[in-house]
């Protein structure tokens, strides 16, 4: 069975292979190549090759669908950056900075279709499922983008809809990504929903990590500013958690951290964090990592198959106790 290491490694060579150089215009498809060269974790399209190879000595089959995963979650990404208004990615200038908004937009398009092309390039069976799974994901993604742009102006916030928020932005792309290396790989309708949860609790583990590290993590491990979510107010599950444990008075005062335009922005993130602390909210986050975490491995106990899962496991513990 392939490791993480090789599974990324054919990813890499396989995007590598893709000629979007040569394409025209080039106002179109230089963005699409600079975007997918700029490297990353490549956690999705892995998880699809990780899959398909519980279940056949063979993860040619998941390739291009695997390709459709990654060059679907970068086309996400051209427009998230946008809405964010987000200047740099992976250390280097965004899309829409380093061309301009409008190529951004379009190019980020035509990765939608691009992905669903790869996406077909599979044995015709599974074609169909595939294109069912594939739509829903892209609908959800959709719908949690929408949600965490309506909660940047919404002061009532509750955390059970920021579970949600993020397991439709998140969560739900992960999960995905391993049903589709699964049904490539011919896997049981069990198999493949137990693999589904597993992505999913995956997701929410990572999520709140994320959440965790960019305000008690460091700033050489984590690659950028810690602190940045208080600074910008975003209501993450460190925040509404807090909100929804501390007293009245203690209450107020962290709204008023967020709320007060006046406060710098130091003395914003040491004053929350502050109230973080006395909170203990550092712990039950990450309680609630090892919680998702431990969901996911109980799903993934229930894979019934003969190969070793060591891969998906390892894979699970490196995204909990990751620190960037």
């Amino acid at each position: 069975m392939l490791s993480f290491s090789e599974c990324k490694s054919k990813i890499d060579q396989e995007i590598s292979k893709l000629t979007f150089h040569d394409n025209k215009p080039d106002e179109l498809y230089q963005p699409i190549a600079y975007i997918l060269g700029l490297g990353g974790k490549r956690i999705r399209p892995v998880l699809t090759l990780l899959a398909c190879e519980l279940f056949t000595d063979n993860s040619d089959a998941a390739v291009h669908p695997a390709l459709a995963v990654e060059i679907f979650h970068n086309f996400t990404l051209l427009h998230d950056d946008i809405m964010d208004k987000a200047p740099m990615r992976r250390n280097n200038p965004t899309v829409h900075h380093k061309w301009n908004e409008n190529i951004a937009i379009l190019s980020g398009d035509a990765m939608n279709i691009i992905a669903y092309q790869h996406l077909c390039r599979t044995k015709t069976e599974f074609i169909p499922e595939l294109i069912d799974i594939f739509s829903k994901v892209a609908i959800e993604i959709c719908e949690g983008q929408q949600l965490d742009m309506n909660f940047e102006t919404r002061t009532d916030v509750t955390l059970p809809e920021y579970l949600e928020m993020i397991r439709l932005k998140t969560a739900v792309l992960l999960a995905t990504s391993l049903k589709i290396g699964a049904i490539c790989g011919g896997a049981d309708e069990k198999a493949k929903e137990k693999l589904y949860l597993f992505g999913l609790n995956l997701g929410l583990a990572f999520q709140v990590q994320d959440d965790l590290l960019d305000t008690f993590g460091t700033e050489a491990e984590f690659g950028k500013s810690i602190g940045g979510d208080i600074a910008a107010c975003k209501k993450t599950f460190l925040y509404l958690k807090a909100l929804e444990i501390a007293p009245k008075e203690q209450r107020q005062t962290l709204k008023k951290f967020y709320n007060d335009t006046s406060i710098t922005r130091s003395d914003k993130i040491s004053g929350v964090l502050n109230m973080f602390n006395e909170l203990r909210i550092k712990e039950i986050a990450s309680e609630m990592v090892a919680y998702y975490t431990n969901a996911a491995m109980r799903a993934l106990d229930e894979v019934m198959v003969q190969k070793p899962k060591d891969e998906l496991k390892s894979l699970a513990y490196l995204i909990m106790n990751r620190k960037a």
